[in-house]
C-alpha cells in the first residue's frame, strides 16, 4: 500500500485531520528539527505533508519540501507562508533535484512507509544525493522494541474532534503486527457525528531495528554523528520510544 492507496493522505476530507493528529504545533520535533536547520541556508523537507515545518522554515531560507500526496501538497501551497517555498509532488526514494542542501530532513515517520530494505536504502542514497558538503541530516523511525502498536487500539486511541468544517468527528485506530516481516497494518476510523458515516483509512508501515538502519545508512553513503531517543535531545537506549540518526555525508 502507498499514500496513493490511503484515503488519509489522497482525499482533501481527511487530508483536514491530518493537522489534528499529526501537528506540528503539538510536537517536539518541530523544534528540534528548527534547531538543526538554524544555520542551514538551505533545506530539503522530504515527505513534508502539509508543510507547517517547510513554510516556518521558509522565512529566511530556501527552502523546498517534497511529497507524493497532491491533496498534501495543496494544503501547504495555501497556508500562511506557503508561497516562500517550492513544493514538488515526488517520491523520496527516486527523486533527484539536481541541486545540494545544507540540511535535509525526513521526519514525522515518513520513513517508516519504505516497507522494504531496498526502499530505504533508495530514500536514504535520495538524501545523501542531496547534501551539500558539510550538511546535515535527520529522520525518525519508531524502535520497534517500545511495540508503540500496542497502544493502536480502539480503547487505547479513541479521541473526539470538533472540527471547524466537518462537525464533531470520532476517531480511533485498530492494528495487527507481522512478525515475520516487522511490518504494522494499521486503520484509522473517522466517525462524522452529524451523519453517523464512519470511514477506514489504512496504512502499513515498517519497524526497522537500529542495527538495520545502521547498516542501510552506511549502504546509502551517511555517516551518523548522533543517535537521539525522542526529541527532546535523549540518548538512544534500546527502551527508547524513537530512533533519531543526525549526521551526514560518510
Amino acid at each position: 500500500m502507498t499514500v496513493d492507496d490511503d484515503p488519509l493522505f489522497r482525499d482533501p476530507r481527511f487530508v483536514q485531520f491530518y493537522d489534528y493528529l499529526c501537528g506540528w504545533d503539538r510536537r517536539d520535533d518541530f523544534d528540534f528539527c528548527a534547531r538543526l536547520a538554524a544555520d542551514a541556508g538551505s533545506v530539503l523537507d522530504l515527505g513534508c505533508g502539509t508543510g507547517t515545518l517547510t513554510a516556518a522554515l521558509a522565512r529566511d531560507k530556501r527552502v523546498t519540501g517534497v511529497d507524493p500526496a497532491a491533496a498534501m501538497l495543496a494544503v501547504a501551497r495555501e497556508r500562511p507562508g506557503g508561497e516562500r517555498a517550492r513544493w514538488v509532488e515526488a517520491d523520496a526514494r527516486d527523486v533527484r533535484l539536481g541541486e545540494q542542501f545544507d540540511f535535509v530532513l525526513l521526519t514525522g515517520h515518513a520513513f517508516q512507509v519504505f516497507l522494504t530494505e531496498a526502499d530505504r536504502i533508495a530514500a536514504l542514497k535520495t538524501i545523501a544525493a542531496h547534501l551539500a558538503p558539510g550538511g546535515r541530516f535527520v529522520f525518525d523511525s519508531r524502535n520497534p522494541e517500545f511495540r508503540a502498536w500496542l497502544d493502536w487500539v480502539p480503547d487505547r486511541s479513541r479521541e473526539r474532534i470538533d472540527h471547524d468544517a466537518l462537525g464533531p468527528v470520532e476517531t480511533w485506530n485498530g492494528a495487527s503486527f507481522e512478525p515475520a516481516t516487522g511490518i504494522v497494518t494499521y486503520k484509522t476510523f473517522y466517525r462524522f457525528g452529524r451523519s453517523a458515516e464512519t470511514i477506514i483509512a489504512e496504512s502499513r508501515i515498517a519497524f526497522p531495528p537500529k542495527a538495520t538502519l545502521e547498516a542501510e545508512l552506511l549502504e546509502a553513503g551517511l555517516a551518523v554523528d548522533h543517535w537521539y531517543g525522542d526529541w527532546l535531545g535523549a540518548d538512544w537506549t534500546e527502551k527508547s520510544r524513537e530512533i533519531i540518526p543526525v549526521g551526514g555525508l560518510a
